[in-house]
């Protein structure tokens, strides 16, 4: 039976084995955040070269390892998570001064990126040690890259996971609203109900959704944030997975609402689609948003049975 990854493994000697990698060094090593395929050529030499393997989670990192068809490293692992982090350092920083290779693995993707790594880094580069990135599969560059958000400014705001208690995340809302770049989030499964909700007080201001970005069910959808409730109530499925998130810069949104009083005056003569396509077109905004922005029109009754507007 062929081994898991074994051309990939040969592959990766062939491309990676002749370069330097120190021994009393920390390497930062980004892992796959959902498809296997997705670690580097380097990441897999070094991750079956390094003496030690300090990870988020020991389970995780040897299901990732089986994955990849490789052994645990000879000095075993450690593990270095949230809540130990500070105190687990100390120890990473012993096996570093007896002269191993260490790699630093988060559950998924970068590590340090809303991931725990940062302090231990900090701690090994204080202590003078060398701290090398392995760089790979982040979601945060994955949902930029299919988002079409950044225009001709590239600049985007990292805000991660918002904070779980209502009043602060509102808050936190109330000022990314006022943000003019762009803006990724990330945001567990559990919570996004809560988050879209949040969300709904920017109003058109369109969003990039990523969900199970990678992996076999992955889907990629913009919207207006306050459409973001209905479209995860319309499929169980949505709420599941992991996200991340874009909100697109401010200067992007306001086309949208610009094209809102199109839309409806559109809306009243022409086809759904039509009317969407016309009132982009015109006013520079997101097809997607305003097609969700003339489906809430519709199914408010904000036009009457003809077409027109509704009086009151």
């Amino acid at each position: 039976m062929t081994v898991p990854f074994a051309l990939a493994q040969a592959a990766a000697r062939e491309a990676a084995g002749g370069q330097n990698y120190p021994q009393g060094a920390l390497y930062m090593v980004a892992t796959p955040i959902g498809n296997l395929a997705d670690v580097s050529l380097r990441a897999l030499h070094l991750l079956g070269l390094v003496d030690i393997i300090a990870c988020e989670d020991t389970r995780q990192a040897l299901g990732l390892l089986r994955g990849l068809g490789l052994e645990r490293p000879s000095g075993g692992l450690v593990a270095v998570h949230q809540h130990n982090e500070a105190e687990a350092a100390q120890q990473v920083l012993r096996h570093l001064a007896a002269g191993a290779r260490v790699a630093y693995l988060s559950d998924a993707g970068t590590p340090a990126v809303s991931d725990p790594g940062a302090r231990l880094a900090a701690a090994a580069r204080a202590a003078g040690y060398r701290v090398l990135p392995m760089p790979g599969a982040s979601s945060v560059t994955a949902v930029l890259s299919v988002a079409g958000a950044g225009g001709a400014d590239p600049a985007f705001v990292f805000a991660g996971f918002l904070p779980a208690k209502a009043g602060e995340r509102a808050a936190a809302v109330q000022a990314l609203g006022q943000e003019p770049r762009a803006v990724v989030l990330l945001e567990a499964p559990h919570r996004m109900a809560d988050l879209a909700e949040a969300l709904s007080a920017l109003g058109e201001r369109p969003l990039t959704v990523g969900r199970e970005l990678t992996k076999q069910f992955e889907q990629v959808h913009t919207l207006s944030c306050n459409a973001l409730t209905g479209w995860l109530a319309e499929d169980v499925q949505r709420s599941r997975g992991e996200f991340a998130l874009v909100l697109h810069p401010w200067a992007l949104a306001r086309p949208v609402e610009d094209g809102q009083t199109l839309l409806r005056l559109l809306l009243a003569e022409l086809p759904l689609k039509t009317a969407v396509r016309i009132a982009a077109e015109a006013s520079g905004g997101s097809r997607n948003a305003l097609y969700e922005a003339a489906l809430q029109i519709k199914q408010s009754g904000a036009l009457g049975p003809s077409g027109e507007e509704a009086r009151g």
